[in-house]
Protein backbone atom coordinates (compact mmCIF):
# COMPACT_ATOMS: atom_id res chain seq x y z
CA UNK A 1 0.00 0.00 0.00
CA UNK A 2 1.49 3.09 -0.92
CA UNK A 3 1.94 6.24 1.09
CA UNK A 4 1.79 9.89 -0.69
CA UNK A 5 2.48 12.78 1.45
CA UNK A 6 2.51 16.41 0.50
CA UNK A 7 3.09 19.54 1.65
CA UNK A 8 3.47 18.27 5.42
CA UNK A 9 4.47 20.97 7.60
CA UNK A 10 4.62 20.69 11.48
CA UNK A 11 6.05 23.53 13.88
CA UNK A 12 6.64 23.32 17.32
CA UNK A 13 7.27 26.17 19.46
CA UNK A 14 10.01 26.27 22.08
CA UNK A 15 11.47 28.96 24.38
CA UNK A 16 9.88 32.07 22.29
CA UNK A 17 11.03 30.37 19.22
CA UNK A 18 9.24 28.39 16.13
CA UNK A 19 11.10 25.34 14.95
CA UNK A 20 9.80 24.08 12.05
CA UNK A 21 10.03 19.88 12.79
CA UNK A 22 8.66 19.19 8.66
CA UNK A 23 9.03 22.33 6.28
CA UNK A 24 6.88 21.16 3.41
CA UNK A 25 7.41 17.80 3.34
CA UNK A 26 6.43 15.71 -0.44
CA UNK A 27 7.37 12.29 -0.83
CA UNK A 28 5.74 9.19 -2.05
CA UNK A 29 6.57 6.00 0.33
CA UNK A 30 6.21 2.84 -2.43
CA UNK A 31 3.94 -0.18 -2.04
CA UNK A 32 5.37 -3.54 -0.76
CA UNK A 33 9.02 -1.95 -0.06
CA UNK A 34 11.59 -1.13 2.72
CA UNK A 35 11.40 2.97 2.70
CA UNK A 36 14.16 3.81 5.29
CA UNK A 37 13.89 7.52 6.83
CA UNK A 38 17.73 8.46 7.42
CA UNK A 39 18.89 11.56 9.36
CA UNK A 40 20.59 12.85 12.06
CA UNK A 41 18.87 13.55 15.34
CA UNK A 42 16.29 16.59 15.25
CA UNK A 43 16.13 16.70 11.44
CA UNK A 44 12.30 15.30 11.74
CA UNK A 45 11.88 11.81 10.69
CA UNK A 46 10.81 10.88 13.87
CA UNK A 47 7.53 13.58 13.74
CA UNK A 48 7.22 12.50 9.84
CA UNK A 49 6.52 9.22 11.34
CA UNK A 50 4.30 9.66 13.99
CA UNK A 51 2.31 12.15 11.91
CA UNK A 52 2.09 9.26 9.53
CA UNK A 53 0.67 7.08 12.51
CA UNK A 54 -1.99 9.99 13.54
CA UNK A 55 0.35 10.45 16.91
CA UNK A 56 1.21 14.06 15.49
CA UNK A 57 -1.52 16.70 13.96
CA UNK A 58 0.70 18.61 11.20
CA UNK A 59 0.06 21.95 11.03
CA UNK A 60 -0.25 21.20 7.09
CA UNK A 61 -0.51 19.34 4.06
CA UNK A 62 -2.15 16.18 3.28
CA UNK A 63 -1.47 12.42 3.91
CA UNK A 64 -2.98 9.31 2.31
CA UNK A 65 -2.64 5.90 2.47
CA UNK A 66 -3.44 3.18 -0.32
CA UNK A 67 -6.30 5.09 -1.97
CA UNK A 68 -7.47 7.05 2.15
CA UNK A 69 -7.23 10.35 2.75
CA UNK A 70 -6.06 10.23 6.75
CA UNK A 71 -5.12 13.70 7.31
CA UNK A 72 -5.49 17.10 5.22
CA UNK A 73 -5.54 20.40 6.55
CA UNK A 74 -7.11 22.28 3.78
CA UNK A 75 -10.40 19.46 3.91
CA UNK A 76 -10.58 19.21 7.36
CA UNK A 77 -9.88 15.36 7.65
CA UNK A 78 -8.45 13.41 10.14
CA UNK A 79 -9.02 9.83 10.91
CA UNK A 80 -7.71 8.32 13.57
CA UNK A 81 -4.41 5.96 14.99
CA UNK A 82 -6.72 3.23 15.61
CA UNK A 83 -8.76 3.48 11.64
CA UNK A 84 -5.30 3.43 9.75
CA UNK A 85 -4.72 -0.23 9.75
CA UNK A 86 -1.04 0.62 10.40
CA UNK A 87 1.45 -1.90 12.43
CA UNK A 88 3.83 0.05 14.82
CA UNK A 89 6.90 -1.23 16.26
CA UNK A 90 8.21 1.24 18.90
CA UNK A 91 11.93 1.91 20.26
CA UNK A 92 11.31 0.66 23.70
CA UNK A 93 9.18 -2.36 21.97
CA UNK A 94 6.52 -1.19 24.73
CA UNK A 95 5.99 -4.88 25.37
CA UNK A 96 4.36 -5.09 28.94
CA UNK A 97 6.10 -6.65 31.62
CA UNK A 98 2.55 -8.44 33.39
CA UNK A 99 1.50 -10.63 30.52
CA UNK A 100 3.26 -13.34 28.99
CA UNK A 101 4.08 -13.67 25.42
CA UNK A 102 0.91 -14.89 23.78
CA UNK A 103 -1.26 -11.86 25.71
CA UNK A 104 1.37 -9.64 24.98
CA UNK A 105 1.04 -10.35 20.97
CA UNK A 106 -2.69 -10.83 21.16
CA UNK A 107 -3.62 -7.39 22.63
CA UNK A 108 -4.46 -5.71 19.58
CA UNK A 109 -6.76 -8.62 18.40
CA UNK A 110 -8.45 -8.93 21.73
CA UNK A 111 -8.95 -5.29 22.06
CA UNK A 112 -11.35 -5.74 18.79
CA UNK A 113 -13.56 -8.87 20.69
CA UNK A 114 -12.46 -10.87 18.17
CA UNK A 115 -13.34 -14.64 18.59
CA UNK A 116 -11.00 -16.75 20.66
CA UNK A 117 -10.21 -19.46 18.67
CA UNK A 118 -9.52 -16.84 15.94
CA UNK A 119 -6.71 -15.37 18.18
CA UNK A 120 -5.33 -18.44 19.56
CA UNK A 121 -5.12 -19.51 15.45
CA UNK A 122 -3.44 -15.65 14.49
CA UNK A 123 -0.92 -15.12 16.95
CA UNK A 124 0.44 -18.82 16.82
CA UNK A 125 0.12 -18.39 13.31
CA UNK A 126 2.40 -14.51 13.60
CA UNK A 127 4.48 -16.22 16.45
CA UNK A 128 5.57 -19.18 14.07
CA UNK A 129 6.86 -16.35 11.18
CA UNK A 130 9.20 -14.60 13.99
CA UNK A 131 10.33 -17.88 15.40
CA UNK A 132 9.21 -17.68 18.81
CA UNK A 133 6.82 -20.74 18.81
CA UNK A 134 6.88 -22.57 22.13
CA UNK A 135 7.44 -18.95 24.23
CA UNK A 136 3.50 -18.21 24.42
CA UNK A 137 3.35 -19.08 27.89
CA UNK A 138 6.52 -17.22 28.43
CA UNK A 139 6.54 -14.25 30.77
CA UNK A 140 7.96 -11.12 28.86
CA UNK A 141 10.14 -10.21 31.27
CA UNK A 142 12.41 -13.62 30.86
CA UNK A 143 12.92 -12.85 27.66
CA UNK A 144 16.15 -11.08 25.64
CA UNK A 145 16.36 -7.92 24.09
CA UNK A 146 16.61 -9.85 20.70
CA UNK A 147 13.66 -11.75 21.74
CA UNK A 148 11.36 -8.80 23.11
CA UNK A 149 12.27 -7.31 19.76
CA UNK A 150 10.73 -10.23 17.88
CA UNK A 151 7.58 -10.01 20.19
CA UNK A 152 7.12 -6.26 19.30
CA UNK A 153 7.17 -6.74 15.54
CA UNK A 154 4.76 -10.27 16.12
CA UNK A 155 2.30 -7.73 17.98
CA UNK A 156 2.52 -5.29 15.16
CA UNK A 157 1.65 -8.10 12.35
CA UNK A 158 -1.01 -10.03 14.29
CA UNK A 159 -3.37 -8.28 12.82
CA UNK A 160 -2.04 -8.57 9.21
CA UNK A 161 -1.47 -4.41 8.43
CA UNK A 162 -0.98 -3.22 5.17
CA UNK A 163 1.96 -1.06 6.24
CA UNK A 164 4.31 -1.62 9.43
CA UNK A 165 5.80 1.72 10.96
CA UNK A 166 9.32 1.23 12.75
CA UNK A 167 10.83 4.00 15.18
CA UNK A 168 14.57 3.38 15.93
CA UNK A 169 13.70 -0.54 17.08
CA UNK A 170 17.17 -1.67 17.31
CA UNK A 171 18.97 1.18 18.81
CA UNK A 172 18.74 -1.01 22.38
CA UNK A 173 20.21 -3.93 21.48
CA UNK A 174 24.14 -4.48 21.60
CA UNK A 175 26.35 -4.13 18.43
CA UNK A 176 26.07 -8.23 18.00
CA UNK A 177 22.39 -8.16 18.41
CA UNK A 178 21.46 -5.80 16.89
CA UNK A 179 23.75 -7.02 13.64
CA UNK A 180 21.64 -10.40 13.81
CA UNK A 181 17.92 -8.65 14.31
CA UNK A 182 18.90 -7.03 11.32
CA UNK A 183 19.29 -9.79 8.85
CA UNK A 184 16.15 -11.33 10.50
CA UNK A 185 14.23 -7.93 10.20
CA UNK A 186 15.33 -7.82 6.50
CA UNK A 187 14.56 -11.68 5.73
CA UNK A 188 10.78 -10.73 7.56
CA UNK A 189 9.60 -8.16 5.74
CA UNK A 190 10.96 -9.57 2.48
CA UNK A 191 8.51 -12.73 3.00
CA UNK A 192 5.68 -10.28 4.16
CA UNK A 193 5.70 -8.10 1.06
CA UNK A 194 4.13 -5.04 2.70
CA UNK A 195 4.84 -1.27 2.96
CA UNK A 196 7.27 -0.67 5.58
CA UNK A 197 8.43 2.45 7.04
CA UNK A 198 11.91 2.34 8.70
CA UNK A 199 12.94 5.23 10.91
CA UNK A 200 16.93 5.17 11.74
CA UNK A 201 19.84 7.19 12.35
CA UNK A 202 22.13 4.82 11.43
CA UNK A 203 23.87 4.17 7.99
CA UNK A 204 24.77 0.66 8.32
CA UNK A 205 21.08 0.20 9.31
CA UNK A 206 19.78 1.93 6.47
CA UNK A 207 21.83 0.61 3.86
CA UNK A 208 21.48 -3.08 4.84
CA UNK A 209 17.69 -3.21 5.39
CA UNK A 210 16.23 -0.84 2.56
CA UNK A 211 14.49 -0.93 -0.90
CA UNK A 212 15.14 2.65 -1.07
CA UNK A 213 16.15 5.38 2.06
CA UNK A 214 15.35 9.20 2.26
CA UNK A 215 17.98 11.23 3.82
CA UNK A 216 16.47 14.06 5.60
CA UNK A 217 17.94 17.32 7.37
CA UNK A 218 16.41 20.14 8.83
CA UNK A 219 12.84 18.86 8.48
CA UNK A 220 13.11 18.46 4.45
CA UNK A 221 13.69 15.49 2.49
CA UNK A 222 16.99 16.11 1.12
CA UNK A 223 18.13 13.20 -1.53
CA UNK A 224 15.62 10.01 -1.90
CA UNK A 225 17.86 6.48 -3.90
CA UNK A 226 18.34 3.06 -3.59
CA UNK A 227 21.13 2.45 -1.08
CA UNK A 228 23.78 2.06 -3.78
CA UNK A 229 22.56 4.82 -5.39
CA UNK A 230 23.03 6.87 -1.79
CA UNK A 231 26.12 6.03 -0.93
CA UNK A 232 27.92 5.51 -4.32
CA UNK A 233 26.51 8.47 -6.18
CA UNK A 234 24.65 11.02 -3.86
CA UNK A 235 23.91 14.44 -5.15
CA UNK A 236 24.49 16.81 -2.08
CA UNK A 237 27.11 16.97 -0.32
CA UNK A 238 25.30 16.30 3.44
CA UNK A 239 23.61 13.05 1.66
CA UNK A 240 27.66 12.06 0.83
CA UNK A 241 29.10 12.69 3.84
CA UNK A 242 26.17 11.36 6.18
CA UNK A 243 25.94 8.28 4.73
CA UNK A 244 29.34 6.72 5.32
CA UNK A 245 32.84 7.77 5.82
CA UNK A 246 33.92 10.22 3.09
CA UNK A 247 37.53 12.31 2.33
CA UNK A 248 35.72 16.08 1.21
CA UNK A 249 37.60 17.81 -1.38
CA UNK A 250 37.35 21.32 -2.29
CA UNK A 251 37.33 21.10 -6.32
CA UNK A 252 36.80 23.02 -9.47
CA UNK A 253 35.55 21.89 -12.62
CA UNK A 254 38.31 22.03 -15.44
CA UNK A 255 36.75 20.43 -18.70
CA UNK A 256 34.57 17.33 -19.80
CA UNK A 257 36.17 14.41 -20.89
CA UNK A 258 35.13 11.18 -22.90
CA UNK A 259 36.73 9.50 -19.31
CA UNK A 260 34.94 11.92 -17.03
CA UNK A 261 34.87 15.27 -15.18
CA UNK A 262 38.28 17.05 -15.15
CA UNK A 263 38.81 18.95 -11.97
CA UNK A 264 41.38 20.81 -10.01
CA UNK A 265 42.05 20.39 -6.44
CA UNK A 266 44.63 20.18 -3.71
CA UNK A 267 45.29 16.66 -4.64
CA UNK A 268 46.26 17.12 -8.22
CA UNK A 269 44.03 17.26 -11.46
CA UNK A 270 41.57 14.68 -11.03
CA UNK A 271 40.03 12.29 -13.22
CA UNK A 272 35.99 11.89 -11.62
CA UNK A 273 32.98 10.28 -12.90
CA UNK A 274 31.23 12.40 -15.34
CA UNK A 275 28.96 14.73 -14.08
CA UNK A 276 27.02 17.64 -16.02
CA UNK A 277 29.24 20.72 -14.43
CA UNK A 278 30.51 23.73 -16.37
CA UNK A 279 34.14 24.60 -16.38
CA UNK A 280 34.90 26.55 -13.32
CA UNK A 281 32.26 25.25 -10.98
CA UNK A 282 32.85 24.95 -7.38
CA UNK A 283 32.09 21.78 -6.48
CA UNK A 284 33.24 18.69 -3.26
CA UNK A 285 35.39 15.97 -4.41
CA UNK A 286 33.90 12.95 -2.24
CA UNK A 287 36.41 9.94 -2.40
CA UNK A 288 35.05 6.70 0.36
CA UNK A 289 38.38 5.51 2.46
CA UNK A 290 37.71 1.87 1.27
CA UNK A 291 38.74 3.25 -2.72
CA UNK A 292 42.03 4.56 -2.02
CA UNK A 293 44.49 2.19 -3.41
CA UNK A 294 47.90 1.58 -2.34
CA UNK A 295 50.78 1.17 -5.57
CA UNK A 296 53.39 -1.26 -5.04
CA UNK A 297 56.88 0.17 -5.59
CA UNK A 298 56.92 -1.35 -8.99
CA UNK A 299 53.34 -0.53 -10.76
CA UNK A 300 53.88 2.19 -13.12
CA UNK A 301 51.27 5.10 -14.39
CA UNK A 302 47.85 4.79 -14.19
CA UNK A 303 45.13 7.51 -13.32
CA UNK A 304 44.68 9.97 -10.79
CA UNK A 305 48.22 8.37 -9.03
CA UNK A 306 48.84 11.40 -5.93
CA UNK A 307 51.43 11.08 -3.69
CA UNK A 308 51.03 11.23 0.36
CA UNK A 309 52.92 10.37 3.52
CA UNK A 310 50.97 8.03 5.97
CA UNK A 311 50.42 10.51 9.16
CA UNK A 312 48.72 8.23 11.36
CA UNK A 313 48.23 4.28 11.41
CA UNK A 314 45.56 2.49 13.61
CA UNK A 315 45.33 -1.28 13.66
CA UNK A 316 41.03 -2.03 14.22
CA UNK A 317 41.65 -5.97 13.57
CA UNK A 318 40.73 -6.52 9.70
CA UNK A 319 42.46 -3.84 8.86
CA UNK A 320 44.17 -0.40 9.53
CA UNK A 321 42.64 2.68 9.70
CA UNK A 322 45.29 5.75 8.45
CA UNK A 323 45.48 9.21 7.47
CA UNK A 324 47.45 9.73 4.85
CA UNK A 325 48.57 13.87 4.52
CA UNK A 326 48.48 15.03 0.34
CA UNK A 327 49.80 18.60 1.30
CA UNK A 328 47.31 20.06 3.67
CA UNK A 329 44.88 17.74 3.33
CA UNK A 330 44.30 14.57 5.18
CA UNK A 331 42.42 11.31 3.73
CA UNK A 332 41.16 8.90 5.51
CA UNK A 333 41.99 5.89 4.03
CA UNK A 334 41.90 1.89 5.01
CA UNK A 335 45.04 -0.43 4.59
CA UNK A 336 45.50 -4.35 4.43
CA UNK A 337 45.83 -5.48 7.63
CA UNK A 338 49.03 -7.53 6.94
CA UNK A 339 51.21 -4.10 5.40
CA UNK A 340 54.33 -3.31 6.60
CA UNK A 341 53.85 0.28 6.27
CA UNK A 342 54.06 2.69 9.36
CA UNK A 343 53.65 6.07 10.22
CA UNK A 344 55.60 8.34 8.23
CA UNK A 345 55.83 5.90 5.27
CA UNK A 346 55.59 7.69 1.83
CA UNK A 347 53.22 6.27 -0.44
CA UNK A 348 51.59 5.95 -3.32
CA UNK A 349 47.59 5.70 -4.25
CA UNK A 350 45.40 5.50 -7.38
CA UNK A 351 41.53 6.46 -7.11
CA UNK A 352 39.71 5.28 -9.87
CA UNK A 353 37.79 7.52 -11.47
CA UNK A 354 34.45 5.79 -10.73
CA UNK A 355 35.30 6.21 -7.42
CA UNK A 356 35.57 10.03 -7.63
CA UNK A 357 32.27 11.60 -7.01
CA UNK A 358 31.23 15.59 -7.17
CA UNK A 359 28.73 16.65 -5.45
CA UNK A 360 27.42 20.39 -4.65
CA UNK A 361 29.18 22.31 -2.30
Amino acid sequence: MEIQISGLTKHYHSEGKVVRALDGIDITIPANKIFTLLGPSGCGKTTLLRCIVGLETPDAGEIRIGDTLVFSSEKNVYVPTEKRGLGMVFQTYAIWPHMNVFNNVAYPLQNQKMDKAKIREKVARTLEFVQLEGYERRPATNLSGGQQQRVALARALVDEPKVILFDEPLSNLDAKLREETRKELRTFLGELKITALYVTHDRVEALALSDSIGVMNAGKIIEVGTPRKIYFDADHRFVADFIGRANLVPAIVQEQRDSGTLVSSPLGNIVCSKRDFPAGKDLTLCIRPEFIQLQLPDDVGGTNVIDGVIETLVFVGEMYESEIRVGDQLLLARIAADTDLSEGSEVRFTVKPEHCLLVAV
